[in-house]
Formats: C-alpha cells, sequence, structure tokens
C-alpha cells in the first residue's frame, strides 16, 4: 500500500478502537445513576457484572481475535466485532432490569475484544519497524483518546438529555417507547449505535482490497474454553470474598485457576495454541506482558477509585465526573501518543521506567485524598497517573510484536492487551469485594442495629430520629470521610503494583535495539528463542 492508503486505514482502524475506549469511559460515568435507576446500591455485587461481566468475554475474545488474525487475517474479523459492538449497544440501551444489561454488555464485549487487537496487529503489519512504534502509538493513543472523549460525552448526556421530558410533552406517559427511551443514562449507549454504524462502513470500504497475512491452521477452542472458564472463576471468587459465603468463593478460585493451567496445558500439546506460553520463553516478551498486567490493576483501580472518591466522598455531579476522568483518560491518550515519539530518542527502557515512577507517585497522592481535596487536586492527580501509564503503552506493545516476529502480530498484540485487562479486572474485583464487605458492614450497623447510628453522630444530635434531616446530614459527613478511608488502602496496593513493574521494565530495552538502529523487518526476530 502506497503512504495515503495507509494513513487512510491507520484512520479506520484508530475510529475503531476509538469506539472501544468511549465504551469503558462512558459507561463508568453512567453506572452510578444506572446502578440507582435499574437495582440500588445494596445489588453492588450484582451491578459490578455490568463492568466485570464486559471484561471477562472482552478479554476472553482477545486471544482467540488475536489468533485467529494471524491464521485468517484481520478483515472480517474487524468487520464482525464492529457489528457485534454496534448491535450489543443498542440491546444495552433497550435494557429494563440489570440481567437485560449484563447480558447485552457481553454482546458489546465479544466485538470489543475482537476490535482491540485486530486493530493493533493491522497497524503492526501496516508500518515496518522503523515507523511502527508511531503507528502502534497512534491506536494506543485513539483508544485512550476515546476514553477521554467518555466522560465527555457521559456528562453531556446525563445532563443535557431529558428524553421523558420530551416524550411527556408528546403526550407519552407509559408504553414500550417511554420504557426504551427513557431515563437519559439509555443514550449512554445509543450513542455508540450511530458511530459503529458510520466505523463499520468505513472499515468496510478501506478494506476492500487490502487484508493481514494468513495461514491456515485448526484453532485451539479447548483452551479457549478452559481460559474463559478458568478467568470468569477466578474474577467471580475473588468478587464473592467477604460475602458470608464461606466455601463458594475458595472454590470458585480453585476452579478458575485450574482452568487457567488446564489452558496452558493444552496449549503445549497444540502448533498454534489459544495461550501460547512459549512465547513467554522471551524475558522481553514476558517482560512487557507483565508491566501491562500491573499497571492495568493500577488503570483500573485509579479509573474507578476515582470515580467512587468523586461520586461518594466530594458529591460530584456528572460535571465534576466529566473533570476527573477527563483528565485523566485525556493524559492517558496524550502519554500514549507522545510515548510513539519519544521512543525514538529514548530507550524503551528509559520511557517505560519514567511513565512507571509518574505513576505510582500519582497514586501515592492519591491515597492522601480527603472530604475536602478540592476537585482540581483530584484532576490533577488523575491526569499525572495517566500521562504516566500511557507514556508505557507503545514501549510494551513495541516490544512484544517486535520479539513475536510478524507471523505473530496477533497473538502479541492480544497477550499484552489481554495482560492488561485482567490487571483491571482483578483490581475491579478486588476494589468491589473489598468495598462491598464493608459496605455491608456499616449498613447493617447503621439500620440494622438499634441505635446503632448514634455512634457515627454528634452528641447534639443524640436525641433524634434516624430519619431527621440533620442526622441523615451528619451521617452523609461522616459516610464521606470512611469512603476516602476505604480507598486509601486500595490506592496504596495499586501504587505497590506499579513498583513492582519497574524490574521488568527495565529489560524492555532488548526488543528495541534493532528498530533503533533502523534495521528491516526480517533482520528482527521472526520466531522466539527458548531463551533470552
Amino acid at each position: 500500500m502506497n503512504g495515503r492508503d495507509r494513513i487512510i486505514l491507520l484512520g479506520v482502524l484508530g475510529v475503531a478502537v476509538f469506539l472501544t475506549g468511549l465504551e469503558l469511559m462512558i459507561t463508568a460515568v453512567a453506572l452510578p445513576t444506572i446502578v440507582t435507576g435499574l437495582a440500588d446500591w445494596t445489588q453492588l455485587r450484582t451491578a459490578s457484572w455490568v463492568i466485570n461481566g464486559y471484561l471477562l468475554v472482552y478479554v476472553g475474545t482477545m486471544p482467540l481475535a488475536g489468533r485467529l488474525a494471524d491464521l485468517w487475517g484481520g478483515r472480517r474479523l474487524l468487520l464482525l466485532g464492529l457489528a457485534s459492538f454496534t448491535v450489543g449497544s443498542a440491546l444495552a440501551g433497550a435494557s429494563q432490569d440489570l440481567g437485560q444489561l449484563i447480558a447485552a454488555r457481553l454482546v458489546q464485549a465479544f466485538g470489543g475484544g475482537i476490535v482491540v487487537p485486530v486493530a493493533t496487529a493491522a497497524a503492526a503489519h501496516l508500518y515496518g519497524a522503523v515507523t511502527r512504534p508511531r503507528a502502534l502509538g497512534v491506536i494506543g493513543a485513539l483508544t485512550f483518546l476515546g476514553m477521554a472523549a467518555g466522560p465527555f460525552a457521559g456528562a453531556a448526556v446525563l445532563g443535557s438529555l431529558h428524553p421523558s421530558t420530551v416524550l411527556l410533552g408528546q403526550g407519552i406517559t407509559s408504553g414500550p417507547l417511554l420504557a426504551l427511551l427513557a431515563p437519559a443514562w439509555r443514550w449512554v449507549f445509543y450513542l455508540n449505535v450511530p458511530i459503529g454504524v458510520v466505523a463499520l462502513v468505513l472499515a468496510w470500504a478501506a478494506t476492500g482490497d487490502w487484508d493481514t497475512p494468513r495461514r491456515s491452521t485448526r484453532i485451539d477452542l479447548p483452551g479457549g474454553l478452559a481460559f474463559t472458564v478458568g478467568l470468569g472463576g477466578l474474577l467471580v471468587g475473588v468478587t464473592l470474598v467477604g460475602s458470608g459465603l464461606q466455601a463458594a468463593p475458595i472454590a470458585l478460585i480453585a476452579i478458575g485457576l485450574a482452568g487457567l493451567v488446564g489452558a496452558v496445558l493444552l496449549g503445549l500439546r497444540r502448533s498454534e495454541p489459544f495461550l501460547d506460553v512459549r512465547l513467554f520463553r522471551d524475558r522481553v516478551f514476558a517482560s512487557a506482558a507483565i508491566v501491562s498486567l500491573l499497571t492495568g490493576y493500577a488503570f483500573a483501580t485509579a479509573i474507578i477509585g476515582g470515580a467512587v472518591f468523586v461520586d461518594r466522598v466530594l458529591y460530584g455531579g456528572p460535571d465534576d465526573q466529566q473533570a476527573a476522568l477527563g483528565s485523566l483518560a485525556a493524559a492517558t491518550a496524550l502519554g500514549a501518543l507522545a510515548s510513539g515519539f519519544i521512543v525514538r530518542v529514548l530507550s524503551l527502557r528509559i520511557v517505560t521506567v519514567v511513565g512507571l515512577l509518574l505513576s505510582a507517585g500519582a497514586l501515592l497522592v492519591m491515597s492522601a485524598w480527603a472530604p475536602a481535596t478540592p476537585l482540581w487536586e483530584v484532576a490533577a492527580a488523575m491526569a499525572t497517573f495517566g500521562f504516566g501509564f500511557g507514556l508505557t503503552v507503545t514501549p510494551r506493545s513495541t516490544a512484544a510484536v517486535e520479539r513475536a516476529g510478524e507471523a505473530a502480530f496477533g497473538i502479541a498484540s492480544a497477550t499484552v492487551t489481554v495482560a492488561r485487562m485482567i490487571g483491571m479486572a482483578i483490581g475491579l474485583a478486588v476494589l468491589t469485594a473489598y468495598g462491598s464487605t464493608t459496605i455491608d458492614r456499616l449498613h447493617d450497623q447503621i439500620y440494622n442495629t438499634p441505635g446503632g447510628y448514634l455512634q457515627y453522630i454528634p452528641a447534639a444530635l443524640q436525641g433524634r430520629d434516624l430519619h431527621d434531616p440533620l442526622v441523615v446530614g451528619a451521617l452523609e459527613t461522616w459516610a464521606s470521610g470512611e469512603a476516602a478511608r476505604i480507598m486509601v488502602v486500595l490506592f496504596i496496593i495499586a501504587a505497590a503494583m506499579v513498583l513492582v513493574a519497574i524490574p521488568p521494565g527495565l529489560t524492555l530495552v532488548a526488543s528495541a535495539t534493532g528498530r533503533r538502529r533502523g534495521l528491516p523487518l526480517d533482520a528482527l526476530p521472526q520466531g522466539l528463542p527458548d531463551s533470552n
């Protein structure tokens, strides 16, 4: 392809990943409204599967999509992913209860899990070794630019759209039309539909005479099933820790670990496995995956923790969520884009370590947040974390695809992205388990224990009823401080995870040597050695 056609196709791939990034953050902004609209906060564990279920299918789909991209070519998979994502968005918007919403999110996740690794692998195929980091930086930046747009779009939808008022003005007070179009949070999902249709048409038109290389072989479906069951059991088990169920979390975690081990063992017996652990024989590739895993954990903690802090501690509305989460996502996009150019001057190792140090420092600042913390400090800390996280995006992606070789661009891209998403899923599961356990305990103390609320209010209010406005206000003040204290532990753990990623980050320099010297692609490793 000539340079102009490459740029056009890279733009199409960028639109596709932008859409998936938009979905992640716009849902995070709308989640409190969705929970209160379809359920209540006592169903937090169930509601968490609006995100956890998405992550599970998203992550489970990626390795298969990456492998299929290497074997069957990327064009058909990209179109399938966009179509599935668009249909899932329409179904999510039309959902009438949590069960329907979670099911629709699984359809969305299937499409998103295809789009991201296929687009990344396609970008790697489009460009040679010298310019590939910039192309991967563009894909990473547009993924997070979608995240940056998510809070703004979410706040605009929730704050500006009033479908109930419009329908009432037309005399529609009940019926299926009202149920499908109101309340406003439904349009958070409906917004994806026109964007998805446009992206699908553009992808179909732009890729008509282009595809990635193909090979003919069988797919490791048993390995894919074992991996998905294993990951699902692990996430559900971690989420249920502290729920009062004694044996279930342990059993599910054991099933999860057994499933993951089974996927590995099945993969060792196949030439084209679903989960190719032989890639991890290379120290650089393994290090890229580890950095992605650990920073993914921290990223989920920063996103959800920041959103919860603004909502439950600062009692901020959509505009405040927009400022906090938007600053994180925009800075992440900037860091990812900048890293694609910076690695032309500095080594992958230096860029990665600088990014990790910035992220860890920001998380430590977040651990000191309190109810009196102003919003601008929250936004600044989240932006610092996002920029640092973004700096690590291009180095780990570049290291992984160059070490795996051209024949494995798809599975290499998928593996690094899956590692990040597994880290995010585990981070969310830990946050949900810890937060739900604490909320349940405090709820019992206040509402299910006679006079239990008295220990949390000033002495001057001791003679007032639980539902007295002054008592309610005092409990809200106490609850905001308690929520801030809950977040301290989570942010410190996330900072520790980022610091643990520094040693493997220091090895990424090995994969940059050939590229920085301008060697042609065929001079780089096309298959992985037994050891590095």
